[in-house]
């Protein structure tokens, strides 16, 4: 009879341990009622509970990852878009997020989007598509002024993407496009201007060198004919040079002017 008392009792004090031992890890801390009054909070590590009296909600206080379902939005220059974000948030106070809301993590979801359709809807497509980092930064403001309250703290958000409509995807293709062409139409007209002006350069310095035409002209020959696969080369003689040539004759090749009598007079008159 004695042996079963004490088999009893040691039942009941290992259930009693059972019941009352409490480990906590490194990253949870538990949150102890007793009769429905909050007591404090627990861990890490081993902590006991009286069974039956104390009970104890365990809190993971590591960064929690959460995907805020995409939302239809219109930007505010009347663009329909999809948007989705990333929100990474933890606990920094048990207590709170125990106390002061059911279930944090549904509620951080919640504010989330109603917090990331408000702040792309003030947005131009422009602002969306550019401006991501100031948008993210609104973003963290904002949900973090209302999560504080619930022990939550909101230390990133960052929208992963912009989903546009396919006629709008077409017109802003179209609209790169038209810009890169203006582009290149200015680099070219640049490019054009600043020939000129050296060409008119080049034509100030040869007009003042006589000699210098004859020699680019020479040098152009040689170009050409020390150039690969040059087969039949046509060579204009310029005007200057034939003047050049002329004037180094000094007229002797021409025959003057006759008079019909073989000699080089004035032709003659009938009286």
């Amino acid at each position: 009879m004695a042996l079963i008392v004490v088999l009893i009792v040691l039942v009941a004090v290992a259930m009693f341990l059972v019941k009352s031992v409490r480990i906590a890890n490194e990253y949870e801390r538990g949150v102890v009622f007793r009769l429905g009054r909050l007591l404090g909070v627990k861990g890490p590590g081993l902590f006991l509970l009286i069974p039956f009296i104390d009970r104890a909600l365990r809190v993971d206080l590591r960064t929690v990852t959460l995907n805020v379902p995409p939302q239809e939005i219109i930007t505010r220059d009347n663009v329909t878009v999809t948007v989705n974000a990333v929100v990474y948030f933890r606990v920094v106070e048990p207590r709170r997020a125990i106390v002061q809301v059911e279930n944090y993590v549904v509620a951080t979801s919640q504010i989330a989007q109603t917090t990331l359709r408000s702040v792309t809807g003030e947005a131009d497509l422009d602002q969306l598509l550019s401006q991501r980092d100031d948008i993210n930064q609104r973003l963290e403001s904002l949900i973090s002024q209302q999560t504080i309250n619930w022990g939550v703290e909101v230390h990133l958000v960052e929208l992963k993407d912009v989903e546009l409509p396919t006629s709008m995807q077409r017109a802003i293709a179209r609209q790169a496009e038209a810009e890169r062409e203006r582009r290149a139409k200015i680099i070219a007209a640049e490019g054009e201007a600043q020939a000129s002006q050296m060409i008119s350069q080049a034509a100030s310095v040869i007009t003042a060198q006589p000699g210098a035409l004859q020699l680019r002209y020479l040098q152009t020959i040689s170009e050409v004919g020390t150039s690969e696969g040059a087969k039949t080369m046509v060579i204009p003689l310029p005007v200057e040079m034939l003047e050049f040539f002329g004037a180094f004759g000094g007229g002797s090749g021409r025959a003057p002017a006759g008079n019909g009598n073989g000699n080089g007079g004035p032709p003659a008159t009938r009286e």
